[in-house]
């Protein structure tokens, strides 16, 4: 009995023990994420800091290598394709081809400032409507909160659709509004459409190097409807407005050699990386892309190693410093692994590279408005044009190389050198990536 009662007291005493060190554990891990998480925001402010300081001390820059390319019909279907690689010359050209609207104005854009340029916009947009076009236009909540209101209150002509303004607190930690609309398309009368990377503003037009194209024949018709379909399941959210459907295109376009795609998270449909690794995978010459944001995820990273290992040459373009910090650094995170693995990294310098574009083997090419990181890829609202031209691509290949004249090329033994502590900084933001 003795015994039994012995053993009893060292089974209660072991298990307060136990939970004693249970207590004491969870509490050292908690601290430790806590001191973890607080470590990582202090290391992301300080990057955040320090590249504001940077941008307020230098001048703005512009100029930048880049030369006119010519329309190019496609091989196959009755369209052409002309891309613009300065916005000086691009924002003329979509002016004029407002300025020319009989019908009808399809405009979207993830940011579009009150400068100067923006108004020329909203001039040439309210102009047609008083006229009696049909104006639709689109720009992203989010992404102008920084635009003056007066500026956002179009006149009443123009059909304007701000997509999730997140006006209360509550909305910036609604998951839903993670999902931005990136887009950046412009179509008139059916006949012609413009896509790509530029936004809309003054900043842009000699500042940044970008890459927009100018479609014309049946793809216009695709555009359209990823506009039409875009404001038809978005217009009844902007209460403030009386806005209207748009009766849905009858023409469609079947060019196996012109294919538009498009995310679309209200859908849950995100083929644009799938277009991306399906691409890498068929290479068997080369593989040039051109990124603002490039943080790929484990299966791109795979799949661009795996092409370089069979002798495909793989390079790519990336700003040697962005317009964002975060993405900067997380896209740093992964340099040595793709350099070790054969594949060349040419960081764009003095001026902001924002293109979202890739040629592979001399025959397919894509230009859109979809960066290579998780938001682009699997969550904002993007659209791509994917092409099979050898003609198109060899002005795609044009391109990439005189992009790479106002380049520097990363060596791997460069990036070996690098200071400990941006190795730390680059392991704490890692967790990151997946938000970005």
């Amino acid at each position: 009995m003795i015994s039994r009662l012995r053993l009893l007291r060292d089974l209660v005493g072991t298990f307060r023990l136990l939970r004693s060190v249970t207590r004491t554990l969870r509490r050292f891990i908690l601290r430790a994420l806590l001191a973890f998480f607080a470590f990582q925001l202090a290391s992301a402010g300080v990057l955040i800091l320090l590249s504001e300081l940077r941008k307020r001390r230098e001048e703005p820059k512009e100029g930048f290598p880049w030369e006119p390319y010519d329309e190019i019909p496609m091989e196959r279907g009755a369209g052409n394709l002309k891309i613009h690689s300065y916005g000086v010359e691009l924002y003329e050209e979509m002016l004029r081809e407002i300025e020319s609207a009989r019908s009808h104005v399809y405009l979207e854009t993830f940011i579009w400032k009150g400068d100067e340029l923006g108004q020329r916009f909203l001039d040439a947009l309210a102009k047609k409507a008083r006229e009696g076009v049909a104006v639709y236009v689109i720009f992203d909540g989010f992404a102008n909160l920084v635009v003056p209101a007066k500026f956002k209150d179009f006149p009443k002509e123009i059909n304007t659709l701000h997509f999730r303004p997140m006006k209360h607190v509550t909305e910036f930690v609604d998951f839903r509004s993670i999902f931005r609309d990136h887009r950046k398309i412009l179509c008139v009368d059916g006949r012609v459409a413009f896509m790509g990377g530029y936004n809309i503003g003054q900043l842009y037009a000699a500042g940044w190097r970008d890459t927009h194209l100018r479609i014309t024949g049946d793809e216009v018709y695709e555009i359209e409807n990823a506009f039409i379909d875009f404001w038809n399941t978005h217009y009844r959210s902007d209460r403030l407005r009386d806005l209207r459907p748009i009766k849905p295109n009858d023409n469609r376009a079947w060019n196996s050699h012109l294919v538009l795609h498009r995310n679309d998270p209200y859908m849950r449909i995100f083929p644009i990386r799938g277009v991306y690794l399906e691409a890498i995978d068929r290479a068997t010459k080369n593989i040039y892309l051109t990124h603002a944001y490039f943080v790929p995820d484990r299966a791109m990273r795979d799949r661009l190693k795996v092409a370089a290992e069979r002798g495909v040459d793989v390079q790519v373009i990336l700003p040697k410093e962005s317009n964002h910090v975060i993405p900067d650094w997380l896209a740093r995170r992964f340099f040595y692994e793709l350099l070790d693995a054969g594949i060349r990294i040419h960081r764009y310098k003095d001026i902001m590279i924002h293109s979202k574009t890739a040629t592979i083997d001399g025959v397919w090419s894509t230009v859109g408005t979809a960066n290579i990181d998780r938001l682009s890829l699997l969550g904002n609202y993007e659209v791509n044009l994917e092409i099979y031209s050898e003609s198109f691509a060899r002005e795609m290949e044009r391109m990439f190389e005189l992009d790479k004249t106002n380049c520097e090329e990363l060596t791997k033994e460069e990036w070996e050198r690098r200071p400990l502590p941006a190795k730390v900084v680059e392991r704490t933001l890692e967790s990151l990536s997946p938000l970005v």
